[in-house]
């Protein structure tokens, strides 16, 4: 998420269909997953309160 609020600040921002690498560390795992879908995911409903609190903390964060 981080990531794309970089590319934006820059007016670089990846299209729809550009493929994202995320690594998780601890033990590490790597994700990639399109543009499109971690948009639709965070746009999407949530299944806890936890969850609609974590989408909108990311939202306000890339300041969608």
């Amino acid at each position: 998420m981080l990531a794309l609020k970089a590319f934006r600040e820059v007016d670089c921002a990846p299209g729809p269909a550009s493929q994202l690498s995320v690594d998780v560390r601890n033990p590490s795992v790597t994700h990639t997953l399109s543009k499109q879908s971690v948009e639709n995911w965070l746009n999407g409903g949530a299944k806890s309160p936890k969850e609609m609190m974590e989408k909108q903390r990311l939202r306000d964060l890339l300041g969608t």
